[in-house]
């Protein structure tokens, strides 16, 4: 297994909320986050089928296109009512604008038509992906369940943070301080388990 020395590494992603949490998260151990937007790296088109074959996807590009470490996380909102929708198009449901107010109404509306009695039950997945330039790969997954809220509350976090609420809690990831959600997120359950693999 390839280890994680310290110096730069490139955050395969051009989200900056996901960029300022994965950085977060790396801050402890030595390693230098740099995002493949201020490198200037494209954005390759998301073709998995999976959380961890976008995740894969992306990290080896940057891996290739920046001759340095890179980490890749794909993410997304799992709704079991909606067969798992939007799950790996939980960006896209966003539109090019990511406008995730709009996204947010739409799981709503989409769950408003489910059939009666389906439940609000959700789980947001975490696919992390670390490549090297030389090939070694890591592929790590977790996930944090909840259910959905109408309408959205709190500002903090991103994406659908507003109207997801955890298991076992009253406040959504919009609504909790940001270094509280990045011990409980399925971010941070992913993120656990790459520390356990590669430092």
């Amino acid at each position: 297994m390839t280890k994680l020395a310290a110096g730069k590494l490139v955050v395969a992603s051009h989200n900056p909320g996901k960029v300022h949490e994965i950085a977060a998260l790396l801050a402890p151990y030595g390693v230098e986050p740099v995002s493949a937007a201020s490198l200037d790296l494209p954005e390759p088109e998301e073709t998995g089928t999976t959380f961890a074959a976008n995740a894969l996807l992306k990290a080896r590009q940057a891996a290739d296109l920046s001759g340095l470490p890179a980490l890749a996380d794909d993410s997304g909102l799992c709704v079991e009512a909606l067969g798992g929708d939007p799950g790996i198009f939980s960006a896209r449901w966003a539109g090019p604008d990511k406008d995730f107010g709009m996204a947010m109404r739409l799981v709503e509306d989409h769950l408003s038509r489910a059939p009666k009695g389906a439940g609000r039950d959700a789980h947001f997945v975490c696919a992390l992906a670390l490549c090297w330039p030389n090939g070694s790969e890591v592929e790590v997954e977790g996930r944090v369940d909840g259910a959905l809220v109408w309408p959205p509350r709190g500002k903090s976090g991103f994406g659908y943070d507003a109207m997801f609420v955890r298991d076992g809690d009253r406040d959504t990831f919009g609504e909790i301080d940001p270094e509280a959600k990045h011990r409980i997120s399925h971010r941070a359950d992913a993120f656990a388990k790459l520390v356990a693999a590669v430092f």
